[in-house]
């Protein structure tokens, strides 16, 4: 087989990466958006949004990340030369998405009957219970679009997925006025509107990508909306059980860092909205190594499919040394740059203060997230799923959250205490899953 050059290969990555990472950011920046909006209300809605998100987002990564299956599903067999099979992924991976949505949406209505149970105050909890039934009702669009998402990504075509993520973040500002705000028959919700206003543009954002998928031509050779399939159980069992895992790895690694505002929430609304504020600028520059991560699965994936084990590994090696680059210029903005970041939050000066003390935690785990995020991509696209998976649980729930609870609830530290166990989680899960990398491609080698 055809040995390509790093060059050739970091052409097609940085091709792939651009629009996937803004994408990213357009999709990171709904939640941003709705944190910088519930900011300007008050204190006490910028809280009850971080204990709302806490719970949704766990959930809504969860049944999505299942549906990341259809990337290398895809992308396997778009490198084997069989773009028959792609059309038939497609419209399976849909069915999946259809019911994991349903159930998702089920499982956000009863949500809210935990949040006395965790100790969320009462001050809260009835616009975070708002917001969590409210945002519910998207979620089968969610997990539609996700599938739909990777399938186009993984034949070549992220561009469309972009353009529709940039249009989906500007409609987000009127709807989330509308709900906010109240306008002709639509009460005053302030900041559990943020929730409606999502679960509408998750709908528009669906039928959107659906259409142009349609009616593009660049589409035609593996159209999934040519014709309908019924459920077909060897490829549900196919995608569920490549799915599964990644979902519940992608799971453990989120749900770890949205919890921490639960965590921290006797601590007072203060600490919780400097920390939420903290949080939400590392998941928009997190979009940047994710980005290089979805990619990743996608050229190792072609090559997977096509049995290329040169390529392969060259593919993997050029991706974590992008990730090295990329981490380290992350970590001069937020060094430089920190004071003025948070700014865009808040005026408050005491949530000011504690917000920019978290950003040098942040600071000091960009490297160890972008290569473990990196390798997961990797394995991802080798089709490596339920090792990341058990590894990612261990990393996150078994050694990062028993440490942050105990600094910052038995100790002075407070919210520092949770950003310290987030930065042993995240060595932990580095170490391991570059491991189990390796240890694939020596496997691969002697194959």
């Amino acid at each position: 087989m055809t040995v390509t050059t790093t060059r050739f290969e970091l052409k097609k990555l940085i091709y792939l990466m651009i629009p996937i990472l803004i994408t990213q950011f357009a999709q990171a920046g709904f939640g941003l958006i709705d944190t910088i909006m519930a900011g300007h209300l008050s204190a006490n809605d910028l809280a009850a949004i971080a204990v709302g998100v806490g719970l949704w987002v766990p959930i809504m990564v969860l049944f999505s990340g299942i549906m990341i299956a259809t990337t290398p599903l895809v992308a396997e067999a778009n490198g084997a030369r069989t773009p028959e099979k792609i059309a038939t992924i497609t419209r399976q991976s849909l069915w999946v998405a259809l019911f994991l949505g349903i159930i998702a949406a089920l499982i956000l209505q009863a949500m809210p009957m935990l949040l006395p149970v965790v100790g969320v105050p009462d001050a809260l909890l009835p616009k975070a219970s708002l917001f969590l039934h409210a945002i519910g009702l998207g979620m089968p669009a969610v997990t539609m679009y996700a599938a739909l998402r990777g399938y186009s990504e993984a034949i070549g075509h992220p561009r469309p997925v972009t353009v529709i993520s940039l249009i989906g973040l500007v409609v987000l500002i009127p709807l989330n006025f509308i709900f906010m705000y109240g306008f002709g028959p639509i009460p005053e919700m302030g900041s559990a509107g943020c929730g409606f206003a999502t679960a509408i543009l998750q709908w528009l954002m669906l039928f959107a990508l659906a259409i142009y998928i349609y009616k593009n031509s660049s589409y035609r050779k593996t159209q999934p909306f040519t014709g309908w399939e019924a459920l077909h159980a060897v490829w549900i069992k196919r995608i569920l059980k490549l799915g599964l895992p990644i979902g519940l790895a992608i799971f453990f690694e989120v749900s770890i860092f949205s919890t921490a505002a639960i965590v921290l929430s006797p601590l007072g609304e203060i600490t919780v909205a400097a920390h939420q504020i903290a949080i939400s600028i590392t998941t928009q520059l997190f979009m940047i190594p994710m980005s290089l991560a979805i990619a990743l699965t996608i050229r190792v994936g072609t090559y997977y499919g096509e049995q290329n084990w040169a390529n392969m590994r060259k593919v993997q090696v050029l991706g974590l040394a992008t990730a090295t680059l990329l981490a380290c210029m992350t970590m001069l903005l937020l060094w430089f740059f920190r004071s003025e970041i948070v700014a865009l939050y808040t005026s408050d000066l005491l949530v000011t203060q504690i917000a920019v003390s978290l950003v040098f935690f942040a600071i000091a785990y960009q490297l160890m997230d972008g290569w473990q995020i990196s390798a997961a991509g990797c394995l991802r696209g080798m089709q490596d799923t339920k090792a990341p998976m058990w590894i990612t649980m261990i990393a996150y729930w078994v050694i990062a959250f028993p440490v942050g609870v105990y600094l910052s609830r038995f100790t002075n530290m407070g919210a520092a205490g949770v950003w310290i166990g987030l930065i042993v989680g995240l060595s932990v899960a580095c170490i391991l899953l570059i491991s189990r990398l390796y240890m694939n491609n020596q496997r691969l080698s002697r194959r």
